[in-house]
């Protein structure tokens, strides 16, 4: 006779919006929230480098459905780069693989350089990336002195300013679409600048509609855990929803929320005409997201278990 498996953990959902320390992986971030927690289930969203600080969502259960709407948000970076010197992995983290003076840079020429990336372009990951070739992590061919080839990737850069420029150091803001290396980026504009460079320092303060202001750090999770303030604790969880808050809203009619539920399309007076919403129940409850139909109906495309 079969035995069903343990189930561990508090069945939670939402969102945790983490400030991630240096020298931390996103995975490792991760699985110290939700020991934290005592979560069941829990994911990241957009990994940050182990260099790398900032905001990290993790997503606890039901919100691990709708975690890849965050992943596809802008993201902003503060960036600060070491001129003259390239490494392997583009940041400090790499071994160096070449220096070259620095030339005499005016803070005007670096601002053109920097526009100079503004708007569209394609980019071509970095071998130490987590994209995968054939199951295998590129990191790890990396690691073993492979090289494979990779498909550029269109990006977006919305905006990019100079913050500093002194000596050999450069810092900049830059706002960018889903799939952004800032490291390539960092790496592109040292060639551009006639020097190279890498990153040294790099941190996430927004990612969609999440700010840093809004994040709480690995130490003070652990402290209200250790002091058993659980209801605390639980304040720094999100509602789901909030992470969609830029989406047309659609309340549902309780008979509208019942075929909804059973995964039917719907007509909803006064409702958007394409694209895609979320939706409430009566009672103001998140139910899930709906798409427009052609017909004008809203169809469920993603909803919660209950």
């Amino acid at each position: 006779m079969s035995r069903r498996r343990k189930i561990r953990g508090r069945d939670i959902s939402g969102i945790i919006l983490l400030d991630k320390p240096i020298g931390v992986s996103s995975n490792e971030a991760l699985q110290q929230v939700k020991g934290i927690f005592n979560a069941q289930k829990a994911g990241h969203t957009g990994s940050l480098d182990p260099l790398a600080t900032g905001l990290l969502p993790i997503c606890f259960g039901e919100a691990t459905k709708f975690s890849n709407y965050i992943l596809t948000a802008d993201k902003s970076y503060a960036t600060e780069c070491l001129l003259g010197v390239t490494t392997t992995t583009a940041d400090a983290e790499g071994d160096v693989i070449d220096t070259c003076e620095v030339p005499a840079l005016s803070e005007q020429h670096v601002i053109e350089v920097l526009e100079s990336f503004l708007g569209e372009s394609y980019q071509i990951p970095p071998m130490y990336s987590a994209l995968k070739q054939n199951g295998q992590p590129l990191y790890k061919l990396a690691r073993q002195g492979i090289e494979v080839e990779r498909e550029p990737r269109r990006i977006w850069i919305e905006n990019i300013s100079l913050k500093s420029l002194s000596d050999n150091k450069l810092s900049f803001d830059v706002n960018c679409s889903k799939g952004t290396y800032v490291r390539t980026l960092t790496e592109d504009i040292g060639k551009k600048l006639g020097c190279g460079a890498h990153v040294t320092e790099l941190r996430r303060f927004d990612l969609g509609v999440f700010h840093i202001d809004e994040s709480v750090t690995l130490e003070k999770l652990n402290v209200l855990r250790d002091e058993k303030a659980f209801t605390e604790l639980d304040e720094y969880i999100l509602p789901i929803e909030v992470a969609l808050t830029n989406w047309p809203r659609i309340s549902l009619t309780d008979d509208s929320a019942f075929y909804v539920k059973q995964g039917q399309a719907v007509q909803v007076p006064k409702s958007p005409t394409e694209g895609s919403v979320t939706l409430f129940n009566s009672a103001d409850l998140f139910m899930g997201i709906g798409e427009v139909q052609g017909d004008g109906k809203i169809k469920p495309s993603r909803l919660l278990k209950s």
